[in-house]
């Protein structure tokens, strides 16, 4: 029996609990002696209020998780490329998708933690095919590096999911110059993807998932000041700005890659319980720890549960030839109206190309000398006018 259909039982019994008909005719016999209204309050009630909010918390967790991914479909012979796969979300989809048979490059900053990752996930999954190779989104010498390993190693790259990320970090740098969250969660991926192109035609039909947040409905792209070098550092802004930029980035792509055989999706996870929250603070409290947490972790997912809808995305029969679209854990939904801004998604391709060094080739590009790259971070860009 499962959770939710045990959750079910106790709702159900609850319910029946909760009729004083069906109450008295147990009481009658089975507390033949008792004062009815003294048992009632003692025994019955709690049993019944705690039945149903218990049952109906998991019921709400289950709904709001998404639960596990349908499809059962398995991967043999296709290779899959992860980023920050060494915990959180990117080690379960890593995990999950060895185990239906996938080659898997986990591509992390810690090579210690994804090596240490890495050997977990083939002992557990019997499957020797999993890889750990150090990848550093906040340096394009590093991600050019990485890229250049996989074209040269791999023979083809069937999926992609970009999902390393930082979130509402302190005030900082990538080694290059850029906002750390833009420079990791948008440029970093930016650039990996357009060096992979190549790679993820060869294999087509194939997939690029880009992991986004529902934090992207309140962000803003600030063109003249994408890595804020002129404002007041916004943490929480600077987040959001990075994942409104991954959806538009997913837009674009997806246009530019029209007849390829690659489909482009986003994907927003869930509220997940992994380390890319540390920064935010909370729990810090003994209020939100005490109170909060208790209902806060009613409705947060587990990195397994949270890694499913990445996987579902990436082996889904149901997502073939489905493109450009954004997903609300499993269920696509239309996303915040600055993401449909098809001007904004051109006009940060190309500002991306130029920071990352690309030269605006259709939807790839040559590398220019890391030195160029650096003195482009602090560049301003000039505002567009309608």
């Amino acid at each position: 029996m499962t959770l939710k259909t045990c959750a079910l039982n106790l709702v159900v019994l609850s319910v029946v609990l909760s009729n004083e008909l069906v109450i008295k005719t147990i009481f009658d016999g089975i507390f033949s002696g008792q004062h009815y209204s003294e048992v009632m309050s003692k025994y019955i009630l709690p049993v019944s209020v705690f039945g149903t909010v218990f049952g109906a918390a998991v019921l709400l967790k289950n709904h709001v998780t998404g639960g596990p991914c349908p499809s059962k479909a398995t991967i043999k012979g296709k290779t899959v490329v992860i980023t920050g796969a060494n915990t959180g979300i990117g080690k379960e989809t890593a995990r999950e998708l060895a185990k239906r048979g996938g080659r898997i490059i986990m591509g992390c900053r810690d090579m210690e933690k994804c090596e240490t990752a890495a050997k977990e996930i083939r002992g557990k999954t019997l499957n020797p095919y999993v890889y750990a190779c150090q990848l550093d989104l906040a340096s394009v010498k590093s991600i050019r590096e990485f890229a250049e390993r996989i074209k040269q190693e791999e023979e083809r790259v069937d999926v992609l999911i970009n999902n390393a990320g930082v979130m509402r970090c302190p005030a900082g740098k990538t080694e290059d110059g850029f906002d750390m969250q833009f420079g990791v969660n948008h440029l970093g991926h930016f650039l990996l993807t357009n060096l992979l192109l190549d790679k993820l035609k060869e294999s087509a039909p194939s997939r690029v998932i880009n992991l986004a947040s529902l934090a992207h409905i309140v962000g803003k792209i600030d063109f003249e000041d994408l890595n804020w070098e002129k404002k007041k550092f916004d943490t929480k802004q600077a987040y959001c700005q990075s994942k409104l930029a991954n959806v538009l980035f997913t837009r674009e792509l997806a246009k530019r890659l029209q007849g390829t055989g690659i489909t482009v999706n986003a994907v927003h996870p869930g509220v997940v319980a992994t380390e890319l929250g540390r920064h935010t603070g909370l729990h810090q409290s003994q209020f939100s720890s005490s109170v909060l947490s208790p209902f806060f972790s009613l409705l947060v997912k587990s990195p397994e549960l949270g890694a499913q809808p990445s996987v579902y995305l990436a082996v889904s029969e149901e997502m073939e030839g489905v493109t450009g679209r954004y997903y609300d854990v499993m269920t696509e939904k239309e996303p915040a109206p600055l993401a449909l801004d098809e001007e904004a998604a051109r006009r940060l391709w190309e500002v991306s190309s130029r920071l990352v060094g690309l030269e605006e080739e259709g939807q790839s590009g040559k590398s220019n000398p890391t030195t160029e790259v650096q003195s482009k971070a602090a560049q301003t860009v000039p505002v567009l006018r309608h």
